[in-house]
């Protein structure tokens, strides 16, 4: 069942890979046909990085680590927000910066769960 598993995961990451670089050359044909580069696409591109990156992190070690799909979504959440522009609802851009703090604060959980910086490893030793 594993194997099954792991042949499934490689399909389906070679899959989002293969959609990926179809996007990326979707939207470079679109700049190169509109002769015309906006924040919005520099942006999308990086977003297309970004997944690329993390389909070469899982290809490699063959296992993800949850921050780097929490970065890619402060990437979008920062993108959506940029790219609403002033005519957006007020309290609409107070609910997705707060989005950002949680997913940022997640972030720094996640990193120092292991450190010595909170203390926990010295705890679990005095038991």
């Amino acid at each position: 069942m594993e194997k099954i598993t792991k042949n499934v995961q490689l399909i389906l990451l070679i899959i989002i890979l293969i959609s990926t670089i179809i996007a990326v050359g979707i939207e470079i044909y679109t700049m190169f046909i509109n002769k015309n580069v906006t924040l919005a696409d520099l942006l999308l591109m990086f977003l297309y990085l970004e997944v690329l990156a993390m389909v070469r992190v899982f290809w490699d070690q063959q296992s993800i680590s949850i921050t780097l799909p929490l970065l890619i979504a402060i990437t979008a959440l920062a993108r959506f927000i940029i790219l609403q522009g002033k005519e957006m609802d007020p309290s609409a851009l107070v609910y997705e910066a707060v989005a950002i703090v949680l997913i940022a604060a997640a972030i720094v959980i996640l990193r120092l769960r292991h450190s010595d910086k909170l203390g926990l490893k010295s705890k679990k030793g005095r038991r």
